[in-house]
């Protein structure tokens, strides 16, 4: 999949979308881990209607990639955003059951992450 960054600006970072149902524990909690990042560019955001930032179209057009908590938020987007040409969408398959920040929350966000922007941003992978 071709993740290479968008637009100008970021030519050397990647922009990654977190998003999980309220933006509220998950979501945040991964912007939050990997904002100091100097690979990446990073936004949260979750898809329900009373989430703290709702997702939108302009996030997805912004994004090179989507890490989504769970199968549901990957539909859900899908579902509503189809005709915009996705970025592509990886489940991370995170539970909510911790709360913002918890230290097993970062590690179980860690586990899942670190793998997937170290193959995205490393030698020979995007960005150019």
């Amino acid at each position: 999949m071709d993740v290479a960054p968008k637009g100008s600006g970021s030519r050397d970072r990647l922009r990654v979308l977190f998003v999980c149902s309220l933006n509220q524990w998950r979501s945040p909690t991964a912007e939050a881990l990997y904002r100091s990042d100097p690979r990446l560019e990073v936004r949260s955001a979750g898809i329900r209607s009373n989430a703290r930032r709702r997702i939108g179209a302009a996030d997805l057009k912004w994004a090179n990639v989507v890490f989504v908590m769970e199968v549901d938020h990957r539909r859900w987007i899908q579902e509503r955003f189809g005709g915009l040409g996705l970025p592509p969408i990886r489940v991370l398959e995170v539970s909510n059951t911790l709360g913002f920040m918890d230290n097993e929350l970062q590690r179980v966000l860690r586990l899942a992450i670190d793998p997937e922007i170290d193959a995205l941003t490393g030698p020979g992978g995007p960005p150019a």
